[in-house]
């Protein structure tokens, strides 16, 4: 399977997307999985990267087009998630997404990333950094009204708990009316509900995590020398190592008051085994989603979930867990990686090639990604730092339009490439590439508001 690129190109006669189809290495290293059509040994993998001598054209399609009647979006709809209850474990990897990233981008897929990529932003929406609020550092809304209020209520989807993960206990100056080891709000459990899981052929248990906001997570992401994660208590497995700031974040306990937190990974874990008991008779999906620091949470998760066997029922089946990583790090070791292929994690990264937060930790340093690539390739000289930006991510995604297709020698080595030419979507492009982000879309706004 090939890495597909959607790249635009901002210029005032056209916007170019391009997507590859043969793999290359690149300077911040590979990404590869197992096909379990070859006859090879587990070990073995096959390569995904974002350089190409060659492209092909991506299917474009605008999932919401304004020109359609309400009649016949409704009808649409209802085609989409009858596909969708048919091939959900293809959507959610079973076969490493083969034939669905290329040779070009399966329109189901586009709208399930999108759709895990709003849950997300949800979490952004959501965060309450107003130090005089009651709230500061958790949620503004309560578990009931929280989809409802980022614009989520259609979403078929209940919250059933916040997670809180605890940052380390550093020596750096605390954030204003809360102590340094104090739980930050970091995220949430949902799930689907009855009606949507017959649309979706099966119950979706989903756990998004929001990026790194505060001091001390970011202090935490900085945290990068190799540990062993050693999450099994019956089998450490000591080769198999994480970054230590993320696995802090992840297992450390609030030690502020007597009454503390429990850890972030304490709490998932403990909501997880209660919905896959509470739903045990039923098809069900583990669905984490995450961005930046977030998708290191959801891998962590991962990985934990299946180390530990709570994915496997009584009757030999195994729930899939899936993970949809929007801008993340890497997270482990090679041997890290190996062991989440083991076990059937599996990972779709949507990265953007001019995010830096995507090539940290570096390879020299013992890292690997893990999972499979869907690069996106932006960049705004005037907002340089949209190219971090979750929303920018979705919005690419989601706005692409077809109109005409060219084809380019001399740069795509005889490939195709996508172009697209003026009206709306320039504009539409133009806005979410230039302008002044809100602060919740931009994690590094955080904290200039937490020092003042």
């Amino acid at each position: 399977m090939a890495t597909t690129t959607l790249k635009l190109n901002l210029n005032i006669n056209h916007v170019t997307f391009s997507e590859t189809t043969r793999p290359m290495s690149h300077s911040f290293g590979q990404v590869s999985l197992p096909r379990k059509s070859d006859h090879v040994s587990s070990t073995s993998r096959r390569s995904v990267s974002s350089s190409s001598s060659s492209s092909v054209l991506v299917p474009l399609i605008d999932m919401f087009s304004s020109s359609s009647s309400s009649a016949s979006a409704a009808v649409a709809m209802v085609h989409k998630m009858a596909g969708l209850a048919r091939l959900w474990r293809q959507i959610h990897g079973c076969n490493d997404w083969e034939h669905l990233v290329e040779p070009t981008l399966h329109p189901l897929l586009r709208r399930e990333v999108i759709r895990y990529g709003e849950f997300v932003t949800a979490c952004y929406k959501a965060f309450d950094l107003d130090p005089n609020s009651k709230r500061y550092l958790t949620c503004k809304f309560g578990k009931k009204s929280l989809l409802k209020e980022v614009g989520l209520e259609s979403s078929g989807y209940e919250v059933t708990k916040y997670i809180y993960a605890t940052p380390p206990d550093i020596n750096i100056p605390p954030i204003q009316n809360s102590p340094p080891s104090c739980g930050r709000w970091i995220g949430y459990v949902a799930v689907s509900s009855d009606e949507t899981s017959k649309r979706l052929g099966r119950r979706d248990v989903v756990i998004t995590f929001r990026g790194t906001v505060t001091n001390s997570e970011w202090i935490a992401n900085l945290m990068s020398s190799l540990t062993p994660a050693r999450l099994d208590p019956h089998n450490h497995r000591p080769d198999v190592k994480v970054e230590s700031g993320f696995l802090t974040l992840y297992t450390c306990e609030e030690t502020s008051t007597k009454f503390g937190l429990e850890s972030c990974r304490e709490q998932l874990l403990s909501e997880i085994s209660r919905l896959l008991n509470k739903y045990k008779s039923e098809e069900v999906s583990i669905t984490m989603a995450g961005h930046s620091m977030g998708s290191a949470l959801a891998l962590l998760l991962a990985y934990d979930i299946a180390e530990l066997g709570l994915n496997k029922r009584t009757n030999k089946e195994v729930v899939p867990v899936s993970v949809f990583s929007f801008g993340g790090p890497r997270v482990g070791n090679s041997r890290f990686k190996q062991r989440c292929e083991e076990l059937g994690v599996k990972v779709l990264r949507v990265v953007n090639v001019n995010d830096p937060i995507t090539k940290i930790p570096g390879v020299f340093g013992g890292y690997e990604h893990v999972g499979v690539e869907l690069v996106l390739d932006f960049f705004n000289m005037q907002n340089p730092s949209c190219v971090h930006d979750l929303e920018t991510y979705i919005s690419l995604l989601r706005y692409p339009k077809e109109e005409h297709q060219k084809h380019d020698d001399d740069h795509h080595h005889n490939g195709r490439r996508k172009v697209i030419n003026g009206g709306d979507f320039i504009n539409k492009a133009m806005e979410f590439l230039s302008f002044n982000m809100l602060p919740w879309r931009n994690p590094m706004n955080y904290l200039s508001q937490s020092q003042n």
